[in-house]
């Protein structure tokens, strides 16, 4: 019983590891508190930009998300998944885990992240 006491004390002491990113008022995405992105979301289109340039958007379609870059589909997000090629590619908790975001914002970042936009 002590061991798992003792275990369950180190558990929770260990502090939680803080996102990279961080969505901010304003549509902002900030590092350290500087602005790195922005982006302008509504019902059916999240974009990205960086210095006034598209770096990526999000088109809903139905109940999916299409994460286009240049006009070019490159990964869906739907139910909690991020999906490339077809095939699952990573969770959007796992999205949230860098990017401290509500969860379509933080899928769409990831996405643009993992194939070089951002």
């Amino acid at each position: 019983m002590k061991t798992l006491v003792a275990a369950l004390a180190v558990a929770f002491a260990v502090p939680a590891v803080a996102a990279d990113f961080k969505c901010a008022s304003g549509s902002r995405v900030e590092k350290g508190g500087s602005t790195q992105y922005t982006y302008k979301e509504s019902s059916s289109e999240i974009r990205v930009e960086k210095g006034g340039s598209t770096k990526g958007v999000a088109v809903k379609r139905g109940s999916k998300w299409y994460v286009e870059i240049g006009g070019s589909t490159q990964a869906t997000f739907e139910n909690g998944k991020i999906e490339k090629g077809g095939s699952s590619w990573a969770s959007v908790s796992e999205a949230q885990r860098q990017f401290d975001c509500n969860a379509d914002v933080a899928a769409t970042l990831w996405v643009l992240m993992q194939k070089g936009a951002l």
